[in-house]
This record gives C-alpha cells, structure tokens and sequence, in this order.
C-alpha cells in the first residue's frame, strides 16, 4: 500500500515500504561461517591432558602467549608444529627475538613423563628464555 499526496495514483506508482532482509541474512551467514572457521584457531598448542591445581591466572598481556607441548608420548610441540626436541632450539631462538614477551608456556600432559617436561624446560632454558611457565587447568568447583 502507497501514500499518496495530492492527485490519483496509478497501479504502477505505488511504493514498497518492506525492508529487504536478504542481504542482512546473507551477511549474517557470512559472518557465522567466518567465525565458526576463525575459532579454532584461537586455541593454541595441541590438546593434552593439563594437571589439576588451585592456582590463579596470570593477567592478559598483548602478545599471544608462546607455547610449547608436550604430550604423554613425548613430543614436543611449538605452538601447533611438532618439533624434535634437538631442533627446538634452532626453531626457539629467532621466534622469541622477534617477540616483545620473554614468556614461555609449557603445555605437559598430565601423564607425560616428568624427565621429558624437564629436558624441553632445560632446551628453553639453553636458547636464552628464563621466563617459563607450567600451564594448568583449575580444581572444578564442588
């Protein structure tokens, strides 16, 4: 149904007054494809296994954290790349001189064996870095 001022309207003058929601559904599809494609990829590290401790989180920083995993099998992981741990330091090195953050997060699964978190936090250790932390997940509630 049109508005008319003044005069007589004809069949084909009138206007439509209904918004077309077309392209907003399809930008609003987009957008939900995008972001169920982008999400994944914020985690960080390969999924293990973390230990469980009452601890607090550290504050946020700038910088995406560098991480470093280490499965029950024993590989070693920088970021989501599987390193062997006698390239950890050649692939370490120029990865945190060109970071602002000194900080090194080591991801060590629960039933990984302790002397393996150790060689990977002494390779760390030899490449410069002095800045390591353990990655853990909280005590669930109740």
């Amino acid at each position: 149904m049109g508005f008319q001022v003044g005069g007589d309207a004809t069949a084909d003058e009138e206007v439509l007054a209904e918004i077309n929601v077309t392209p907003l559904v399809d930008v609003m599809l987009v957008l939900l494809i995008i972001f169920m494609i982008a999400t994944p990829m914020l985690h960080q590290g390969v999924e293990v296994s973390l230990p469980q401790v009452a601890s607090q989180n550290l504050p946020l920083r700038d910088e995406d954290p560098m991480v470093i995993t280490v499965t029950k099998e024993e590989l070693v992981y920088l970021k989501n790349e599987p390193v062997h741990p006698s390239q950890l330091i050649d692939r370490l090195k120029p990865v945190m001189e060109a970071r602002q953050d000194e900080s090194v997060f080591i991801k060590g699964d629960r039933d990984a064996p302790y002397g393996a978190v150790l060689r990977v936090i002494d390779i760390i250790n030899s490449a410069g870095t002095y800045r390591i932390g353990l990655v853990t997940e909280p005590v669930p509630a109740g």
